[in-house]
């Protein structure tokens, strides 16, 4: 949003004079094959109500049967974000209507949720935050409505019931955010930590993740917190930011002009930037909450929570530490590396091959993620090995291969997915290390610019780079530099 729709609304001075106060609602599509409560495939891009069933559709006498893989993976969640499982959790019916809701209900939990207590810490200026999450609660998604026509003689609604009964999770935060900017860290790291416990894809542009914005403002220095308005289905952090700042600015201007803030859900126009009044804020005894009959209390033993436990990989956080510590990395290579699974696995077997983990890093980050991209490629899909570009590696830090070299033999590996000692072999590249050999090349060199030479023999030192270069290029950049920086000097001297 521009900065002449702020000063419409509200003055960056007078802004600065409200503290915002922002919990975020986070709606997570668990990574299952089929949905919560029946076998219908969870796939996306099916023609328009063809996952369907007599569960998902809610017709009369279809009993729904709980999803064992989508509890686990709430479980998983639930230990990423630090939270306390319940032995003791249940399912409730939420009654509202809209046209692709066909049960008429949403069968979620209320009072006893999955799990409770956990937190996230996002950077902001002065180190760590501590972001507290109240509670995950598991629950079937709705259907989709899409609307088209402006005009009621035009205007139509057309309902896909494919995603009915697809399993989520809702990671409901404290109002602990205090920025947009905050906000935007938060959902971040949430969306990492999911991905990389393979809970989600959280893709975003699928809608397997979604969030709602609870947005309120007070004077700086108060306690109480106002009125508080929803912003709904925001898919994308760019627009997470842009609504809760224009949020903001519309709370402070009304306030400052003498007017009331009112609980409200609103929508998010990201065309104009702008959230509009969509209906009055429901509460809890609106949806006249009551246990789901049809589904018995989930009980989860602490036997099942260990086996859940064992399956946990290490989480990013702790990785990114680790990464710092044992490889000595710095914090930003540490954080690229770390920030999906398949990246720092990847890294990890390549720094092992290599034994040497900060080179293996230049490498990774740099020259393989330079012609990933390219290829339009993720790492999971690159043809290179992470077992062999770590040999290749390892050839550059036994002496075996110059850099310059390496770089020619990497997109050969890219092409053909062949190892580099095969590459190297066949069009032989190795490293010239033999005095002999080096000793030749170093005296034709120096015969041939008998200029440097005198040079360097009358106190100009810096010119043996330049002998350095014309050996690395007569032996075809297979040289070893440091034996040829060394013979020059004693030549030289």
């Amino acid at each position: 949003m521009s900065a002449s729709a702020f000063t419409e609304l509200a003055s960056p001075e007078l802004i600065a004079k409200y503290e915002p106060v922002i919990g975020l609602e986070v709606h997570v599509q668990l990574g299952t094959r089929t949905k919560i409560f029946c076998g219908c495939p969870t796939s996306f891009g099916a023609a328009p109500n063809s996952n369907v069933c007599p569960v998902c559709l809610g017709l009369p006498g279809a009993l729904p049967v709980l999803s064992r893989e989508a509890v686990e993976l709430a479980i998983k969640a639930s230990f990423a974000l630090r939270c306390n499982v319940r032995a003791v959790s249940r399912f409730a019916r939420k009654n509202y209507f809209y046209p692709d809701l066909p049960k008429g209900y949403q069968i979620s939990m209320y009072d006893e949720p999955l799990s409770e207590h956990g937190y996230i810490d996002i950077p902001v200026e002065t180190g760590l935050k501590r972001i507290g999450i109240t509670r995950i609660h598991m629950e079937d998604d709705a259907g989709k409505s899409q609307h088209e026509g402006f005009r009621d003689s035009d205007r139509y609604t057309y309902v896909d019931l494919n995603r009915c009964g697809t399993p989520l999770i809702e990671i409901v935060s404290e109002p602990d955010m205090r920025s947009a900017d905050e906000a935007v860290a938060y959902l971040t790291d949430l969306k990492q930590t999911l991905q990389f416990v393979e809970v989600s894809t959280c893709d975003m542009e699928k809608g397997h993740l979604r969030c709602d914005a609870n947005v309120s403002v007070r004077l700086k220095g108060t306690e109480k917190f106002g009125t508080r308005a929803e912003v709904k289905n925001l898919n994308s952090f760019r627009f997470l930011k842009q609504a809760v700042e224009y949020e903001v600015a519309r709370q402070v201007a009304i306030i400052e002009k003498g007017g009331r803030i009112f609980q409200e859900t609103r929508l998010f126009d990201p065309d104009s930037g702008e959230t509009h009044g969509m209906r009055s804020k429901e509460d809890a005894h609106d949806y006249r909450y009551f246990p789901e009959p049809d589904l018995v209390p989930l009980k989860i033993s602490d036997r099942w929570l260990g086996e859940v436990r064992s399956t946990m990989p290490e989480l990013p956080t702790a990785k990114r530490a680790r990464f710092v510590e044992s490889y000595g990395l710095r914090q930003y290579d540490a954080e690229v590396l770390t920030s999906t699974r398949a990246i720092a696995e990847y890294y990890e077997e390549v720094a092992t091959v290599s034994t040497d983990p900060k080179i293996a890093a230049n490498w990774v980050m740099g020259d393989l993620a330079g012609m990933l991209k390219a290829a339009d490629r993720e790492i999971e899909d690159s043809p290179i090995s992470a077992r062999h570009l770590g040999e290749l590696v390892g050839l550059i830090v036994r002496g075996e291969l110059t850099g310059k070299l390496a770089k020619d033999v990497l997109p050969k590996m890219f092409e053909s997915g062949e190892a580099p000692s095969v590459i190297v072999e066949r069009e032989g590249l190795r490293t010239i290390s033999d005095s002999g050999a080096l000793e030749k090349i170093v005296d034709e060199v120096l015969a041939a610019n008998p200029k440097q030479v005198e040079q360097y023999k009358g106190g100009k030192t810096t010119v043996i780079g330049f002998l350095v270069g014309a050996v690395m290029k007569a032996s075809r950049g297979q040289a070893n530099p440091a034996a040829v920086n060394e013979l020059l000097k004693s030549k030289l001297s």
